[in-house]
């Protein structure tokens, strides 16, 4: 059953990098290192996503007013935030393109989302990864690089996102 998983993830993760070649709105390409980028991890506290080097880390990028954002952040919240935030190797960050702290807090409040909903007023962090189109997921290894991409939103790919997760998490605490 691993076994077979663990081709049903390959396979997407090709498709999607085959995918991705051809499309001219996404700017990295897997394998690159990933851009690195202040943000605001809270009101007046900055970061650099460089600090988190050694974490798998998973970066999402949506609007509040986007139909497929709001089908996939739920699923986020249970399918992987409730799962994996307290795992010392996993950094989540979820960014509002073009929206501040005066929509994101009460957005979050409204949802019951309890995973990190950051800013990205001038599409900053948005503007590293993407020209168009939403949601996305950036996938980024211990070692800073992207080792998988996402737009829009389907179940399968979704899924497959999940368990790569899964695998990549399983995986670091092995070599810790």
């Amino acid at each position: 059953m691993k076994k077979i998983l663990f081709l049903c993830v390959a396979l997407c993760a090709v498709i999607t990098g085959f995918a991705q070649k051809n499309d001219p709105t996404t700017l990295t390409k897997l394998g690159d290192q990933s851009p690195d980028f202040s943000f605001e991890i809270e009101k007046g506290k900055t970061v650099n996503l460089s600090q988190f080097k050694g974490k798998l880390i998973l970066i999402n990028l949506f609007a509040t007013w986007c139909p497929p954002c709001n089908t996939e952040l739920p699923l986020v919240q249970t399918q992987i935030w409730d799962k994996y935030k307290e795992n010392n190797n996993f950094a989540f960050f979820v960014f509002g393109r073009e929206e501040g702290w005066d929509k994101l807090i009460p957005y979050k409040t409204k949802k019951g989302f309890t995973f990190p909903i950051l800013p990205d007023l001038n599409r900053e962090v948005f503007g590293k990864f993407a020209t168009q189109s939403i949601p996305r997921n950036v996938l980024i290894d211990e070692t800073g690089k992207i080792i998988y991409q996402s737009i829009g939103y389907e179940p399968a790919e979704f899924k497959s996102m999940v368990a790569l997760i899964d695998q990549k998490l399983k995986s670091i605490a092995q070599t810790k």
